[in-house]
């Protein structure tokens, strides 16, 4: 006789059916972890990561995203998933970026509550039940880790970060909340409304709050890096913020306006100048200002073509629609991978029915 049918058939009566209905427990709580290069803060982040979300006591899982590593960090993770089943490590083929890695995470988590966390330990991960509580006890949809206090960076990095929040607060509006990184608390409704998004180039603290879905906050000293480098170094906070500005805003197209008027007006002034000591017979000490004038407007256009190559480059990116990361490996699914993100690959794939306990990833639109 034939008792409950589970993934892989029928289940004969008298086997120990509690213990398969546990293993499929719906997810309520997924974390993702992006990490590049992290060897030296795994160890750290296990230790300290385990142990809160078992007192949690909530089915969970851990997505731990390897963004093309090259050090010990893909073999670490394996071993660590010896001992503890709940960790999932989903491999990139090669390094894509934080906020790709980020979005690989949240297109494959499952948990009905999905909290994005770095590996470097700075955002604490203590604070997840406090997150989660709050979530529930409000009926939030999205709950920020506000950084209340960052004296452990240095003064610099807490100079460009207020520069960047108050920039970002100006262009996006408002509900982009200050001093809040990419440790956040999301629930399945707002996961699902970022993955609907056909944006390639995506700066997550700034979509989260376009969202506008229900949030709140919980704040927390940040704490100096555990170990390693940092992956963010001044290069990568530049061009953060290129993508912040020109992903969400306008606004330096409108400056490139502005400056070709402010030139414009330049130029009549250095004209009534030229006339003047035509008239008076001094030309030649006219060279400095004229110089000074063609030095000017040269730097003009060349800012103005600047700021339209930039967002001529995200028209390109958005045209071509390639994938934002490519899948070398998931271990929920070691036999039949899904393919890349957008890919015509993947859509075949769900055609046919692959993959089947794999989340859907969606086609960004041409």
């Amino acid at each position: 006789m034939l008792g409950v049918r589970g993934r892989g058939g029928a289940v004969p009566e008298g086997r120990d059916e509690g213990r398969d209905e546990e293993r499929h427990e719906p997810v309520v709580l997924s974390v993702v972890i992006p990490m590049y290069n992290e060897e030296e803060a795994l160890p750290a982040l296990v230790s300290r990561l385990r142990p809160v979300l078992t007192e949690l006591g909530v089915a969970h899982e851990v997505v731990a995203v390897d963004d093309g590593s090259g050090d010990r960090t893909a073999e670490l993770l394996g071993a660590f998933r010896l001992g503890w089943p709940e960790l999932r490590v989903v491999a990139l083929r090669r390094n894509s970026g934080h906020q790709a890695a980020l979005t690989a995470g949240l297109d494959r988590a499952l948990g009905a509550y999905v909290v994005s966390l770095d590996a470097d330990l700075q955002d604490p991960p203590e604070k997840i039940p406090d997150m989660l509580a709050l979530a529930r006890a409000e009926n939030l949809d999205i709950v920020y880790g506000v950084r209340a206090d960052r004296s452990s960076d240095s003064g610099f990095k807490r100079w460009t970060a207020g520069v960047y929040y108050r920039l970002m607060r100006r262009l996006a509006g408002p509900s982009v909340p200050a001093q809040a990184g990419d440790f956040r608390l999301l629930s399945r409704a707002a996961v699902d409304a970022l993955k609907a998004l056909p944006d390639q180039q995506r700066v997550y603290r700034l979509l989260v709050p376009w969202l506008g879905f229900p949030s709140g906050r919980v704040t927390y000293e940040r704490a100096p890096r555990t170990a390693g480098r940092t992956k963010y170094p001044l290069g990568r906070m530049i061009r953060l913020a290129v993508d912040s500005v020109t992903g969400f805003s306008a606004a330096p197209l409108r400056l490139a306006t502005w400056l070709g008027a402010g030139a414009f007006v330049v130029c009549l002034a250095l004209l009534v100048y030229t006339l003047a000591a035509f008239a008076l017979g001094r030309t030649v000490p006219g060279w400095t200002s004229l110089f000074t004038g063609i030095v000017f407007i040269g730097a003009v256009q060349l800012i103005c073509v600047g700021l339209l190559g930039e967002y001529v480059g995200r028209i390109y990116t958005a045209v071509q629609n390639r994938p934002t990361y490519f899948v070398r490996d998931d271990t929920a699914t070691p036999t039949t991978p899904e393919p890349a993100q957008g890919s015509a690959a993947a859509a075949s794939t769900r055609a046919a029915g692959g993959a089947a306990d794999v989340p859907r990833v969606p086609v960004p639109r041409a």
